[in-house]
């Protein structure tokens, strides 16, 4: 599959006319929640050439293949091909997106070419917000769990990733840094240790592709997901989000890719 990948981004590059800068999985492959049938869940930075930024009107700034843009070639149906044009991705990393900065924090890379991502991965530490991860996966939990309703048993992939947002919070309680991507690593730090043993099976379970019967207690896991949910709500709360100002030193990143890449 990592062929076909990057057969297409590069037929991206020639048929949409840029470069792309950088190319991940963001997704369960990256996360380590895969199975067999798993999608690749790809997500790209690209740069266009300097006329395009030349123009008084806003254009398209993401490519969507195959969702919303075509390509020439046959696309594998489990291939989800994002891309962040550069000026809206230096935008959102100013704003420290966590999306994004977890993008560049995956350790399945496809394509890295020029200087750019080094540049802002160096950067990471002094945009990252504390506050606007925590923020982003309380909503991500929150949004995958329905507090009021309850249990969801059968639905491993969506407990994972619940769970998974509630470590990459405590993560960052416990460290004050961006936490890292892998659930395997993220799952360290998890306590109670009965809790532990159920996500652990879960994960197991997931990755074999397999269904659970009467193997997890659903009950902890839940009563855990809504106590950690409302911990992390206080803690965020108490959290300012102390953005310096990057703007030059990003805008000095985008010139100089223009400059690196096309001249």
């Amino acid at each position: 599959m990592k062929l076909q990948i990057i057969e297409v981004l590069k037929r991206i590059e020639l048929e949409y006319d840029v470069k792309i800068l950088f190319a991940c999985d963001a997704g369960s492959r990256a996360l380590g929640f895969a199975d067999h049938g798993s999608d690749y869940d790809i997500r790209f930075i690209y740069v266009h050439k300097l006329d395009w930024y030349l123009s008084i009107d806003q254009k398209k700034d993401v490519i969507e293949v195959p969702k919303q843009d075509a390509l020439s070639i046959e696309i594998n149906p489990l291939l989800d091909m994002s891309g962040w044009e550069l000026t809206k991705t230096l935008r959102l990393f100013r704003k420290s997106n966590p999306s994004l900065i977890e993008w560049l924090q995956s350790k399945v890379v496809y394509l890295q070419q020029f200087s750019t991502i080094e540049k802002m991965k160096a950067m990471t530490g002094s945009i990252f917000s504390k506050k606007s991860f925590i923020i982003h996966h309380i909503n991500i939990a929150r949004r995958n769990f329905d507090v009021g309703t309850g249990k969801q048993e059968g639905n491993i992939k969506l407990y994972l990733y619940i769970l998974r947002s509630i470590l990459s919070g405590h993560w960052i309680v416990k460290y004050g840094s961006v936490p890292p991507v892998e659930f395997d690593e993220l799952i360290q730090i998890l306590s109670p240790e009965r809790v532990k043993e159920a996500a652990l099976k879960l994960l197991s379970a997931k990755q074999a592709g397999e269904r659970l019967q009467n193997e997890v207690d659903f009950t902890i896991i839940d009563d855990f997901i809504i106590k950690e949910i409302d911990f992390l709500e206080s803690f965020a709360k108490q959290l300012t989000k102390n953005l310096s100002d990057s703007t030059e030193t990003l805008n000095q990143i985008f010139r100089e890719t223009l400059e690196e890449v096309w001249i």
